[in-house]
């Protein structure tokens, strides 16, 4: 798997951001995530977005972050917000997700940002179970969803002494 920074409106990103969109659907009935992104917010050093392709160049699995303080929907200063974590029906189950994270933990921390945050929903056991299992604990709820009952928000600190030997290209 090749890891690689490409621009939140890169054709591979929009590509697997509808995939995303297209799987709240299926689990919340919605029409996705209302969540306001744009492009900006995932530019270095403030951000990143990454994709992960497969030995054939497909994009496999995709995921960014981007810098929120102190803001009233519930942030706290040095946050690093985590965002569209997505990896492709036929490539689940072989830890591209965890890898994944670790890269965007490695890119934050670098970044200066001292606490990863991340919103995710009742309907996602998977992606409960890969933050808890990768030392995510429950937060204040924050962000456009904190007033939902199937809101689940999670945290942690991005230590500096932790490991950033990922390589992102």
């Amino acid at each position: 798997m090749n890891i690689r920074t490409v621009t939140f409106d890169h054709p591979d990103a929009v590509g697997l951001n509808d995939e995303v969109q297209a799987e709240y659907h299926r689990r919340y009935g919605e029409g996705g995530d209302a969540t306001t992104l744009d492009a900006s917010d995932f530019v270095p050093p403030r951000g990143v977005y990454l994709i992960a392709y497969d030995e054939n160049g497909r994009p496999v699995a995709s995921g960014g972050w981007r810098s929120q303080d102190e803001n009233g929907d519930g942030n706290e200063n040095g946050d690093a917000e985590l965002k569209r974590m997505y990896v492709v029906e036929g490539m689940r189950g072989r830890g591209l997700a965890r890898r994944m994270l670790a890269a965007l933990e490695a890119d934050a921390r670098a970044a200066g940002r001292i606490r990863m945050v991340l919103e995710t929903g009742t309907a996602q056991p998977e992606a409960i179970a890969l933050y808890t299992s990768s030392g995510y604990e429950p937060c204040t709820k924050f962000g456009y969803y904190r007033h939902y009952e199937s809101s689940r928000c999670y945290a942690k600190p991005l230590a500096s002494d932790a490991d950033t030997s990922l390589t992102v290209h």
